[in-house]
């Protein structure tokens, strides 16, 4: 279908989604949600990564304030419940590796929709900066998950109180995202980067995230477990058996994803 306020281009078999409301920083308006989520789910069954990205200077600036208020009785409990969640699952629960590629400035949920993806490239010149506060809320859209645990709960704290702007280089160092690199080359560095997990073998990649994502909540015992039972799973592809051959042959594997 045709979309007014993203586009979505597949090459590679990476699908690269683009927030297209440039003149307002990418905000996150509720025709945006809901084209999102819809190219969201399409991506998914047909693309090995999906890449999300944003147009013009901005990655995004969060809720759209003037779409809110043009709501009149807004009740944000009800937007975040019915719109944000299903989103955010749909991000977060992707059977193919994500990549949030922050070209600039990424604010208030427009960084959280950002830091649900499996991973973050920023360009040196993006921010982040958890708004909220700003404007008598609190974090949302996923931002008190994440934050206390990819950067421990003092500067998960400092971030939601201060409302101060995040440096790419400083998420990197606190471990919130998982690279910044120079403005010149972002967009060739992130295609490599996806190209690189679409080539690779995706069934695998979907058990990683299984079971690290499982990992904070299973002590040791559960999660030896969980290895064992998902290193099984993995060790009966495709990918594996061709993986171990390219191995033994010195070539490079042709992983296909069963």
């Amino acid at each position: 279908m045709g979309y007014e306020t993203i586009t979505v281009a597949e090459t590679g078999g990476v699908a690269t989604i683009t927030l297209n409301r440039p003149e307002v920083m990418n905000a996150l308006s509720a025709r945006l949600r809901v084209e999102l989520l819809e190219a969201w789910r399409a991506a998914e069954a047909r693309a090995r990564c999906i890449v999300l990205t944003g147009a013009g200077r901005a990655f995004c600036s969060g809720q759209d304030l003037q779409d809110a208020m043009a709501l009149g009785s807004l009740d944000l409990g009800r937007v975040l419940t019915e719109e944000y969640e299903p989103l955010l699952k749909a991000i977060y629960d992707c059977p193919v590796p994500t990549i949030a590629a922050v070209n600039g400035a990424a604010a208030g949920a427009g960084a959280n929709l950002a830091l649900a993806c499996d991973v973050v490239i920023a360009c040196e010149s993006a921010s982040f900066i958890q708004a909220f506060t700003r404007i008598g809320l609190i974090p949302d859209a996923g931002g008190t998950y994440w934050l206390p645990r990819q950067v421990g709960m003092a500067r998960a704290m400092g971030a939601a109180l201060f409302a101060e702007k995040i440096s790419a280089r400083q998420a990197v160092d606190w471990g919130m995202i998982w690279e910044a690199v120079p403005d010149e080359g972002f967009a060739a560095h992130v295609a490599a980067r996806a190209g690189a997990l679409a080539a690779g073998p995706t069934a695998a990649y979907r058990l990683v995230k299984q079971a690290l994502r499982a990992s904070p909540g299973n002590g040791l015992e559960a999660q030896l477990a969980l290895e064992a039972r998902l290193q099984g799973e993995a060790g009966a592809t495709a990918d594996f058996r061709e993986g171990v051959a390219a191995f033994l042959e010195k070539r490079p594997a042709r992983f296909t994803g069963a």
